[in-house]
């Protein structure tokens, strides 16, 4: 693959090569992130000064920025040091005062000769109600009125680089802007009415009204989806290349799978049947399955898990699913064994605590394919685990794994078939940031016989009310989930707001009536205490976060969350899905410390308003933001200069179907919009899309 084409390399220089930019300036930019005049002309402005001329500042707002022609009057000089110079000026209708710290007498009368007129342009405020302009921006003789720009741009600015710096070097930069050849599909360019790249820029950069600083200018929302298109075709790249991977057609025969479902005591959501037979669909095709099935809380994604590797047992094959906890392994085995047992499947699960002469037997019935499915943690990718013929993997919960290494987990079949399954909700604007690679199937469906969850606030006041409520409803057979909040303060860890909560609940409630669970517990501790308390022999579990996804027991039917502000809403809803499993009515309380915050209170009414984990989500998205909604860190979301993620989805999605609608029509990017294309994916750094453009 060619490198960087020659028409971009002014944008790809140094920065000392824009006027005003020396070495130094130049450090402090690249610490910001600006190390190239391409970073320069992607920073935009954030609004925009009016230096319009006015004829008097009489009748405006303290803090306004006003440009009016002034004649000089009179000069009070400064009466001790370190006190101001005035200069008294009048405009059209009222008297102002020029106020300077610093600059000579002499240089005063230079500028502001007594009688003369001058334009000014700076903030007007009052002081003891008369008007004053405090260093003005701008002093100039009215016939050199062209020295003042009528609208200014405002940039976000790092520490040492001025206003006038950046405005001085983005002009520079502007002038080496390449003419690009167009990469936009032309219908959409004709149906958004947005103008080309490099007047998108100009326009941009030289805001006339503050609407022309928002998202949806038209100059700005054509450089938001040069960065969306880009990313979306780069994912789309990367899908393709794992779709060129030679995969191997797994086709079942139905033959256990309807023994599965005979055993079932409940019919599949027409969600289930549906996402069943797209992944059936995907497992048939000689090209490798890379798919998201995505699902609210409760939507019966284990089904659509076994069905799918009933479907690699039937082909000859074998399956394996990964959790990202032991405590979710084991009971992903606890639900699955029975009804794969019925239908006469091996099944074993696999996580760091197998050691021994136990482990060395799973693996060599592993090697020898007398183990159809093996469910576990990451253990089961460690080197001495062989399959017989892996041809399934599925990844439970994967935004715990991390993004990457999603490339790596075929190894250890030939062209094995990745479903990737999450409880989360994901915004469709970051389910396509993130997993714009994939191709998703959604379960939106709850299956029949789930029963609302009743959600309500209440106070932390009211605990010793809440206490009493539970001990009835222990009294009557129901059991309870107790979760502990997230503890600030430095000097207690979760670990013992939890142990404290116990400790309180077990003296209201009785000692054989509360068991806990927290991340710090040895395995098999924790293991006996969820065994209890599915058991039913203990009847209310205090937890810290650990239960937030999966743990199943259905005659559990009240959630208490302590502190519930302190959560975010999609773990707030993950951990309601807990209950509302079984037959009876369900409740969560969501109790608060007051005074609530206005944002803390608006999420937990929207969680109280609605069970919807997508519209929770988008809401989430709405409050807290992208990068904070799935933890930056881990999430591979990519960093926009100019697309913002909250406001602009729907620009996602257009992106997403012009860049497969592009890929489908010019796989190889050869035609003149193709080659378009490759350019900005060169602007935009996006190298590792470049690498997978195959030539030819």
């Amino acid at each position: 693959m060619a490198g960087r084409p020659e028409i971009l390399f002014p944008l790809f220089g140094a920065l000392e090569s824009l006027p005003g930019i020396g070495p130094k300036l130049a450090q402090t930019m690249a610490a910001s992130g600006i190390d190239k005049p391409r970073d320069l002309l992607f920073t935009l402005p954030h609004s925009v000064i009016d230096r319009r001329p006015v004829p008097t500042v009489q009748g405006l707002g303290h803090g306004q920025i006003v440009t009016v022609e002034v004649r000089v009057l009179r000069h009070h000089r400064a009466a001790r040091s370190g006190a101001p110079s005035r200069v008294v000026v009048e405009d059209a209708q009222t008297e102002l005062t020029l106020v300077f710290f610093r600059g000579s007498d002499q240089w005063l009368e230079r500028q502001l000769p007594v009688g003369a007129q001058r334009l000014v342009s700076g903030k007007i405020e009052f002081y003891d109600g008369r008007a004053q302009i405090v260093h003005p921006d701008y002093i100039v003789p009215p016939e050199d009125v062209d020295q003042l720009p009528r609208f200014e741009p405002v940039y976000p600015l790092t520490q040492g680089v001025s206003q006038k710096v950046m405005s001085k070097a983005t002009q520079g930069g502007l002038a080496r802007l390449p003419a690009l050849e167009e990469w936009i599909d032309p219908g959409v360019m004709k149906r958004e009415a947005w103008p080309a790249w490099g007047d998108a820029l100009h326009q941009a950069h030289a805001p006339q009204h503050q609407a022309d600083c928002a998202p949806d200018a038209p100059a700005r929302a054509r450089l938001a989806y040069d960065e969306l298109f880009a990313h979306q075709l780069t994912l789309a790249l990367a899908r393709r290349s794992v779709r060129r991977k030679a995969g191997r057609a797994t086709r079942g025969d139905g033959r256990i799978s309807t023994r599965v479902m005979g055993a079932l005591p409940y019919t599949p959501t027409g969600a289930q049947s549906r996402a069943l037979s797209q992944i059936r669909d995907d497992m048939a095709q000689p090209q490798r399955m890379n798919r998201l099935l995505q699902g609210d809380v409760g939507s019966g994604k284990t089904l659509v898990a076994l069905l799918s590797m009933v479907t690699a047992v039937e082909a000859g094959g074998q399956a394996v699913m990964m959790a990202p906890t032991e405590i979710l392994a084991r009971q992903h085995f606890e639900s699955l064994a029975p009804l794969a047992q019925q239908a006469g499947l091996n099944i074993a699960v696999l996580t760091g605590r197998d050691k021994g002469a136990d482990r060395a037997a799973k693996l060599a019935d592993l090697a020898q394919g007398r183990i159809d499915m093996l469910l576990g943690t990451h253990a089961v990718f460690q080197k001495d685990v062989h399959f017989h013929d892996l041809r399934l993997v599925i990844i439970d919960e994967q935004h715990r794994f991390g993004v990457a290494q999603r490339m790596e987990l075929g190894a250890k079949g030939r062209a094995v078939d990745i479903l990737v399954m999450t409880a989360t909700p994901i915004p469709r604007s970051l389910a396509l940031t993130q997993y714009g690679d994939m191709d998703v199937s959604v379960l939106d469906e709850k299956p029949p016989g789930r029963q609302p969850v009743k959600t309500a606030l209440i106070s932390t006041e009211r605990l010793e009310e809440v206490v009493a409520h539970l001990k009835t409803a222990v009294a009557e057979g129901r059991q309870a989930y107790w979760v502990c909040p997230l503890v600030e303060e430095s000097e207690r860890s979760d670990l013992q707001s939890a142990e404290e909560r116990f400790r309180y609940l077990r003296a209201a409630l009785g000692d054989d009536v509360v068991t806990l669970v927290h991340g710090q517990m040895p395995p098999s501790e924790k293991d006996a205490a969820m065994a209890d308390f599915a058991g039913g022999t203990r009847r209310v579990l205090v937890a810290t976060t650990v239960i937030e996804v999966g743990v199943n027991v259905p005659n559990a039917s009240i959630m208490v969350i302590e502190r519930a502000e302190s959560f975010g809403l999609a773990q707030l809803h993950q951990l309601r899905g807990r209950v509302g499993r079984g037959s009876a009515a369900s409740t969560c309380l969501l109790m608060y410390r007051a005074p609530l915050t206005e944002s803390g209170e608006r999420r937990l009414k929207v969680l109280r308003d609605s069970e919807d984990g997508f519209r929770i989500a988008e809401e989430d998205l709405a409050l807290r933001g992208a990068g904070d909604m799935i933890g930056t860190a881990q999430s591979g979301l990519p960093r926009f200069l100019v697309a913002d993620l909250e406001r602009q989805a729907n620009l996602m999605a257009v992106a997403q179907t012009d860049a497969r609608a592009l890929l489908e029509r010019d796989p190889d990017l050869q035609t003149p919009r193709g080659v378009a294309a490759r350019g900005l994916l060169w602007l935009m750094q996006q190298d590792q899309a470049i690498r997978l453009i195959t030539v030819g």
